[in-house]
Order: structure tokens, then C-alpha cells, then sequence
């Protein structure tokens, strides 16, 4: 290993940097491929990092690097603290680190900590025998006297959550692959490895981490069957529609009380640094209130998304409502960190069959919301949904459900810099999914020589949020809709900016509220409102006002 840079917890500076943050987030296998293999990697982004410098978000989300057999594409990790060689070292990642830094971007790395790889020396040692040192570091159970699985618990990745073992005749759960054994939380000794996963990354100088499956970390204790799911209350937010997974409801299996008290050690350990937390809530039921218990205070996570606007339907204007209305109502003093694609669905622009109109809306609308928000690679070209064939798959999740549900690859597919090759500029090499052909006359370059271009929209709505307070901090009223149409109020201190958003392809007309409002926002296509105070929004159109002061 390389030496680490030195970085203190006294180099930290603003401790709230993260909120209202603008996050990007990068799958390195898709970024930028520096040395002609096909997969992307660490130089790659050191590469690209001036280019998500002009987006001007405030940080970037880098998924697993680690070592990994590459099961589950890095997030079966089986060395926590060293990078996998088709990403580069240790040393790339320094070079990620100091030119990000340099760049004024903050750098936070993907941590999956709920489960290993069956490849990590801690699962080897644990499954040789019952009497080791790391016996216990795993979840492991006695089979019932039939010798079937100890309960009900299901894998999201299909059948049963637990797999058995020859060597110890016992049964070891996995939330996830077979090849993803699940740590054992209640081990106070598989904490205390964790937290030291974490220094290791702080030291080096990151600024935080997204918690991968934040909510799976601890089980019952007791084994206990999860009750069955009525199928009028079934969602497929967390697993596709096909997956038996929706039959449960999950509460044995995740969301375990006594996970705040892991979080708040984490908490302890990051705040010295500045660093800030999102993790990732995968619950279909309970998403928001969880969000709201883990971030809650000052010594939980910072942030957390859950899967409200990840969901296969478009949201409505009264969709909006709905989910802000129980975030008021259970994570009112937490902080939410919203994102409409991101590496494991459909990418919205696809998802929600969105005409260009509606994806600037729903770009600019995403930039008024208080909470953080999350951008995926690609998102602000555009780009839809890849098509790969099945020939081409990578993603066992694709394998296992294909064709009712094709996998995560369609989101995963390379990112495009030129529209003037087959790889659209991303490797000289055979790239390990194909470029979405349908992508590359999206490609950077190409839309950076067009002024009316998405990307363009993306850097003035980023940047539109950043000059005003009210957006990124500030507190907001209730939202309301009335009919298609969208509206809240913004406040931080004395700026107070009005938001409407007609979201849908209908014209509207809206009347303004009481006050002397100034018009902002025409270089996102903003409405103009009249003398009168009337306003039409035209399909997919905003409205954003500033309240004059007295």
C-alpha cells in the first residue's frame, strides 16, 4: 500500500457543507477507461474531473473500487482498504482525491458495509469452523429439524436468504447473492472492523461516504418468520414487481432498532473530519420514516434518500404533495437527499418517457427542493435507458428475472464524450457493456457545441440553486398542487423565492400569490407573470420569484 495522505481532522472547515448539496454520482466501471481495457477507472475520473467541475456541484459519489471478485460489480467487497487493480491503487486514488480537492469538489466513496464478498479473509476464517475468532462475525443459524432454512427471509437477488454450508452444517443469510454473506452487527467486534474501514478512508482524505443498504446492517435476533405482505400493499420500489421479495413485510430481516446506536458511533468518527453521510433507505413501506430516524439530530447520518422518486410512474404534481407531506410528518427534522436515476433503476428520462420539455423541468424542479439532491452520470446529457441485449448481460439481476426485468445494466452502459465513435469516446478498448448506439449523439461534445443542449440547462439549474440561499438551506411551506400545477414557498433568512412547476404537457394557468414578486429564473425558461398577478405556464414550464423585501 502507498502511504496516505495527510490529512487531519483539524483541516476540516464547513461541517455543513453537505446540506443542499449537489452530489454526482459516478459508476467507475463507466466513467472513463484510461488504459484501453474497456473498463473505466480511477485516472479515468482524475481525467474527467475538470469536466464535473463545470457542472459546478459541490461534490462527487464514487461507487465500489475495492477488491472484489466482481460478482455484484464491487459491491461484494473482499479487501475494504486496498483498490482492485482494473481500477488502478491506492495511489490513482490519491490523485482523485488531491485534484478533486483542487477543484473545490468534495469526494465521497461508496460503502457497503451490510455484507462482504464470500472472498473476504473474514468470511473464510468464520466458515471453517464454529470455534474460530471471526465464528460469530457472520449471521449464521442451525437449520430446522427438517433441515430447511432457520425462517422466511427472502433474498432480493431471488429465493431464499440463506445458503447452506457444508463446513460448519450451518446456514449463513445473504440479504443479496449467495456470494454476499451478511455481517453480524450484534458482534461488537465486527463494529469495531467497520468503523476502522472508515477511519482508514478519512485519514486518506475523503469527505464522506454513501451508505449502501443502510437499513439492512442489523437482524433479529431471534430469527423470527416476516409476516406476509397483503397484495393491495405490495410495492416494487425495492425490488422489481416479479421478485417474491414483495411479499413480506420486512421486519425482521432489516430495520432493526439498534442500528441508530452503530450510526451514531459512525457519526462520531466522521465529525472530527467535516465528513457527511447519505445512505441508502431500501424499504418500500417504512422508506421516509426511516429516513427520518436516521437522520434525525445531530450525532445520526446527515443525509438519506429513499425510493419515493425512483419508482417506475412519473410523479404528479399531487405525488409531490403526497411524499412531502409524510416527510413533514416523520422526517420533519431530518434531511432527505433526493435523486430521480441513479445506478440500480431505469434511467428517469426512460422510465417516465420524458420529452425534452419535461426533462428540464424535472431538472430544475429537483434544484428547488429542500434536502440534497443526487445526479447520476448521464443525467444531465439525457440519456435514456440503453437497450443491451441479453447475450451482452452482465448483471446477475438482469440473469435471474430476464426478460420481465432486464437487470441494471440499460442505466450502466458507458458514459459518452463524442458522438464520432462506436465507444463515444470512453475507451480505445472493447468496452465491458456496449455504448448505447441511441447515446452518442448525446455525447458531451456534442452538446456543448449546442447552446439550447440539456447539459446547458443542467449547469444553469446547479448553478441557479447555489446563488440562492433559499434553495439550497432554506426552509419551505407547504407544498401544494392545484391541478397540474406544483407550488411552494422557499425561505432563508430575509430571500424568499416562489416555485411553481406545471408538471405535465397541458397548459395552465395559475394565479401568482399576494406579494411583490420579481420575476427570476428566464435563463431556465421561467414564465412570465402579468400585471395582474396571472400566470399561464406553458407544458412543463416553471414560475420562479423572488419577494421584493417590506
Amino acid at each position: 500500500m502507498t502511504t496516505a495522505l495527510a490529512t487531519t481532522p483539524e483541516t476540516a472547515t464547513d461541517k455543513d457543507w453537505w446540506r443542499g448539496a449537489v452530489i454526482y454520482q459516478i459508476y467507475p466501471r463507466s466513467y472513463q477507461d484510461s488504459n484501453g481495457d474497456g473498463i473505466g477507472d480511477l485516472m479515468g475520473i482524475v481525467q474527467r474531473l475538470p469536466y464535473i467541475a463545470t457542472l459546478g456541484v459541490d461534490a462527487i459519489w464514487i461507487s465500489p473500487f475495492f477488491m472484489s471478485p466482481m460478482k455484484d460489480f464491487g459491491y461484494d467487497v473482499s479487501d475494504y482498504c486496498d483498490v482492485d487493480p482494473m481500477f488502478g491503487s491506492l495511489a490513482d486514488f490519491d490523485a482523485v482525491i488531491e485534484t478533486a480537492h483542487q477543484l473545490g469538489i468534495k469526494v465521497m466513496i461508496d460503502l457497503v458495509l451490510s455484507h462482504t464478498s464470500e472472498q473476504h479473509p473474514w468470511f473464510i476464517e468464520s466458515r471453517a469452523n464454529k470455534s474460530n475468532e471471526k465464528s460469530n462475525w457472520y449471521v449464521w443459524a442451525d437449520p430446522k429439524p427438517d433441515g430447511t432454512a432457520p425462517n422466511n427471509w427472502l433474498s432480493i437477488f431471488g429465493g431464499s436468504a440463506w445458503q447452506w454450508d457444508a463446513r460448519r452444517e450451518q446456514y449463513y443469510m445473504h440479504n443479496f447473492l449467495v456470494s454476499q454473506p451478511d455481517l453480524n452487527f450484534h458482534e461488537p467486534a465486527v463494529q469495531e472492523a467497520l468503523l476502522d474501514v472508515a477511519r482508514f478512508w478519512l485519514n486518506r482524505g475523503v469527505d464522506g461516504f454513501r451508505l449502501d443498504t443502510i437499513n439492512f446492517y442489523m437482524h433479529d435476533e431471534q430469527l423470527r418468520d416476516n409476516p406476509a405482505l397483503p397484495p393491495d400493499q405490495r410495492n416494487a420500489n425495492t425490488a422489481p414487481a416479479v421478485n417474491p421479495y414483495n411479499h413480506q413485510e420486512h421486519i425482521y430481516d432489516k430495520n432493526h432498532p439498534k442500528n441508530v446506536d452503530f450510526l451514531r458511533r459512525l457519526r462520531a468518527e466522521m465529525e472530527p473530519f467535516g465528513a457527511a453521510a447519505v445512505g441508502e433507505v431500501g424499504d418500500s413501506q417504512r422508506g421516509l420514516e426511516i429516513l427520518g430516524e436516521y437522520t434525525r439530530g445531530d450525532d445520526l447520518m446527515q443525509m438519506c434518500y429513499a425510493f419515493e422518486f425512483l419508482a417506475a410512474d412519473a410523479p404528479t404534481a399531487s405525488r409531490f404533495v403526497e411524499v412531502m407531506d409524510e416527510v413533514d410528518r416523520v422526517a420533519g427534522n431530518g434531511w432527505a437527499c433526493w435523486a430521480f436515476s441513479n445506478h440500480d433503476v431505469v434511467r428517469h428520462a426512460t422510465r417516465w418517457d420524458l420529452a425534452p420539455g419535461a426533462q428540464r423541468m424535472f431538472a430544475t424542479l429537483i434544484m428547488c427542493l429542500r434536502g440534497s439532491v443526487c445526479i447520476y452520470q448521464g443525467e444531465e446529457l439525457g440519456l435514456p435507458e440503453a437497450d443491451v441485449s441479453f447475450d451482452d448481460l452482465q448483471d446477475p439481476y438482469g440473469i435471474e428475472f430476464w426478460p420481465e426485468f432486464k437487470g441494471r445494466d440499460g442505466c450502466r452502459t458507458p458514459m459518452v464524450w463524442t458522438p464520432d465513435n462506436q465507444n463515444g469516446g470512453f475507451s480505445d478498448g472493447k468496452p465491458w457493456l456496449p455504448v448505447g448506439t441511441e447515446h452518442l449523439h448525446l455525447a458531451v461534445a456534442a452538446q456543448e457545441d449546442s447552446p439550447g443542449a440539456l447539459l446547458h440547462h443542467y449547469r444553469k439549474a446547479i448553478a441557479f440553486r447555489r446563488e440562492h440561499p433559499a434553495l439550497s438551506r432554506g426552509d419551505n411551506d407547504k407544498m401544494r398542487a392545484n391541478g397540474d400545477v406544483l407550488y411552494f414557498t422557499r425561505r432563508d433568512d430575509d430571500q424568499e423565492i416562489f416555485c411553481a412547476f406545471n408538471v405535465s404537457a397541458t397548459p395552465s394557468d395559475f394565479d401568482m400569490p399576494a406579494g411583490n414578486w420579481s420575476e427570476i429564473g428566464g435563463e431556465l425558461g421561467a414564465a412570465h407573470v402579468s400585471v395582474d398577478g396571472k400566470l399561464h405556464l406553458g407544458p412543463w414550464q416553471v414560475c420562479l420569484a423572488l419577494k421584493a423585501e417590506g
